[in-house]
């Protein structure tokens, strides 16, 4: 049973955005027209304070509250909340001059100058206690009045600090790490290569362009450590969050990629979100691209919505989009009509309890004044963007009885943030064709097309709960993982694993006598040799008497005890097992050795699906580019239908559903519009 899970008192789907009023003090007619346009749009949640340390605390031990005070009172007697923010995501210019230690030193050693965001030490005791030092004061002034809704801790926490204090925090970090042992850091960074064997632990330097660069380990290390030390940083900033408001929740927002869409490298969030209540992120996909199709965009917006909804098994926050173009990709188009509706619905469907923008109101000024907004500068409320972020809003209050709700799967595909860092440190293969993320997204790509929910976890979820779990590249595994799936297969599930894994440790150190004895004895396969391709390479594999082209990877194969499903047709290795599958306890391990094109992962899951008996949670009848989504409470499947096409489709309803926004019944054949969405719920019982 999937029960409601609130992740605030307010049990509506949030919708507003990021609010910047002190940017508009001096204009008390434009702070009017704010209400007066929040009431318009619908709009009841406001993301305040994200970078107003300046206007907070103007110089050092001087504050200025009142207007904060009077944003809250008018928004909270305008039917509105607040999602307070800490502004240490940007600190003030007398901060910077006069405690200069704050200031981030770069991987070239250089200190850098006040300016940017987050460009500042997460190590810093001065700069922890001055952030605690504002959250305090904020907590005790906001924590008891009734507009705050959540807390906001800084903003898209990103980059890393190489100053003295961050180099000596690292080695103490990995001394904790080695048990004070060097010799055992010798031994798992394997610095005998190249005679970097380090001999005092004051040796140890982060990685640097003009310095050591080449050892793996403690490149993956680093990593982690940047990782932990933000962790550290926002653990400092929440303590009087917690002490004075534990009721509020807390959430800091987790970011993608825009351009290729895939999860932010820079933190491994599958250790950030243990330290959050609720997970949030900020999307701005660009669609209408001239790259792809908006399906395949859509496709990749679905992947990353399931692997934040799986981090903690609940619904997420849409924290920040844009309601119509953004300000900084090489071209910044404009959604098209309906593209805004559809797109934030998409984030409903995959289990987002808010429709979040940056920005309300567009800047006047610097780098985002011509970022989309809801509130354009010409302050009109009769322009197009306005009028879709209204029609957005009755939407939201229409459907508010999904809040809550999440998505039950039976399929899990594993996304590894350390296995990336290592594949992609890995002077080996091919540089430009490893694309981990990218390569998981295909293997997500044929559940999406038929509507079948994914959870893309991590490697500390409990496997158990899926009938089929999908392993792509999982080139770093540790022998802890290891032994969870090969304790998955034995207790009766589906794994299917691919070229490209299993071949180090979680110190990136190599697995001497070759595939790993938990694969061997779960799949009945030796891998001998990987054979990476140019891209003008091919090479073919048979699967139920068709071929399928082999790009990028294909592995050499000594079979031992695995039924071969599929062999190469060519070079050196043909006629020799490419696809396998071995029963093992009570389930079956599927190895796909080479990188197949979509039409073999469409033949190959299509057949897996029927095997296990996964299929879409309701019916609906659809051509490519619509997709189905389904949330699910106690009592209700609430069921989203998606045309990610410019041209009409029809779709059929084969079974009675009720529609959210009309009351009609949906049942048999109806045509969706471009961009057009359908919201409908079933009864359980009525199952």
């Amino acid at each position: 049973m999937v029960r409601k899970t609130y992740v605030t008192d307010a049990k509506y789907f949030l919708h507003g955005g990021d609010y910047n009023p002190d940017q508009w003090l001096d204009r008390k007619d434009i702070l009017a027209d704010d209400l007066k346009f929040m009431k318009m749009t619908r709009t009841n949640t406001f993301s305040v304070g994200i970078f107003s340390w300046s206007m907070l605390e103007p110089e050092e031990g001087v504050y200025n509250f009142e207007w904060l005070d009077e944003i809250f009172d008018n928004i909270y007697k305008n039917g509105g909340r607040i999602i307070l923010a800490t502004p240490s995501g940007a600190r003030p210019a007398w901060m910077s001059q006069k405690y200069p230690e704050i200031l981030r030193v770069n991987e070239y050693r250089m200190k850098q100058l006040h300016g940017g965001r987050h460009n500042h030490c997460f190590t810093s005791k001065i700069y922890r206690e001055k952030t605690q030092n504002i959250n305090r004061l904020l907590a005790e002034r906001y924590g008891k009045h009734p507009a705050l809704l959540m807390w906001h801790v800084s903003n898209e926490y990103s980059g890393e600090c190489h100053c003295e204090n961050c180099q000596n925090a690292f080695r103490e970090w990995l001394k904790k790490k080695y048990n004070n042992d060097l010799k055992a850091l010798n031994d798992a960074w394997w610095t005998a290569f190249w005679s970097h064997t380090y001999t005092d632990w004051s040796q140890i330097e982060s990685p640097s362009p003009i310095g050591e660069n080449s050892i793996h380990g403690l490149k993956l290390d680093w990593k982690r450590f940047v990782t932990d030390q933000t962790i550290s940083f926002f653990e400092n900033e929440i303590v009087p969050l917690r002490e004075i408001t534990p009721h509020i929740p807390i959430t800091t927002n987790f970011m993608a990629d825009t351009y290729d869409l895939i999860p932010f490298q820079g933190l491994d969030y599958s250790k950030f979100a243990k330290h959050v209540d609720v997970v949030s992120w900020d999307a701005y996909p660009a669609w209408h691209n001239d790259w792809e199709t908006t399906a395949d965009l859509a496709m990749k917006v679905g992947f990353i919505n399931d692997l934040y909804r799986s981090l903690k098994q609940q619904p997420f926050i849409l924290m920040e989009s844009t309601p119509s173009g953004v300000n900084w990709q090489n071209v910044n188009k404009a959604k098209r009509p309906g593209m805004h509706i559809l797109s934030s619905l998409q984030m409903i469907a995959h289990g987002s309890d808010s429709v979040m923008y940056f920005q309300w109101r567009k800047s006047r000024g610097s780098a985002e004044k011509f970022h989309g907004a809801v509130v354009d500068h010409d302050n009109r409320s009769d322009n197009r963007v306005f009028k879709e972020v209204a029609k957005l809003g009755e939407i939201l209050e229409k459907i508010g009885k999904i809040t809550g709700s999440n998505r039950q799967s039976e399929v899990g595909i594993l996304y590894d943030w350390e296995n990336n860092w290592a594949l992609n440190d890995a002077q080996g293969f091919a540089m430009e064709t490893k694309r981990y993320p990218q390569t998981l997204q295909e293997h997500y790509r044929f559940f999406w097309e038929r509507d079948i929910p994914v959870d893309v976890i991590t490697k500390e979820k409990d496997f158990s709960r899926y009938k089929l779990l999908i392993v792509p590249m999982l080139y770093l595994a540790s022998g802890e993982t290891l032994g969870k799936l090969k304790e998955y297969v034995k207790n009766g599930g589906t794994l299917v694993m691919t070229y490209l894994s299993g071949l180090v440790d979680e110190n990136d150190l190599v697995y001497l006598g070759g595939w790993p004895k938990e694969l061997q004895e779960v799949f009945g396969i030796t891998p001998l040799e990987i054979d990476t391709y140019y891209p003008k390479d091919k090479n073919s594999v048979t699967y139920e008497n068709k071929t399928f082209v082999v790009k990028d990877y294909a592995t050499v194969i000594e079979n031992r005890s695995a039924a071969v499903l599929g062999e190469y047709l060519e070079d050196f290795y043909a006629h020799t097992p490419a696809i396998t599958v071995h029963p093992f306890g009570k389930g079956k391990a599927y190895f796909l050795g080479a990188r197949l094109e979509a039409a073999f992962h469409q033949a190959f899951y299509g057949n897996l699906t029927e095997e296990l008996g996964i299929k879409p949670p309701v019916t609906v009848r659809h051509g490519k580019g619509v997709s189905v989504q389904v949330r699910r409470d106690e009592a209700h499947e609430y069921v989203f239908v998606m045309n990610f096409t410019e041209e009409k489709q029809p779709v059929a309803f084969e079974t009675e559903l009720k529609d959210l926004l009309t009351g009609e019944t949906l049942y048999g054949e109806t045509v969706l519009e471009k961009y057009e969405v359908k919201i409908a719920e079933r009864s359980l019982s009525s199952r």
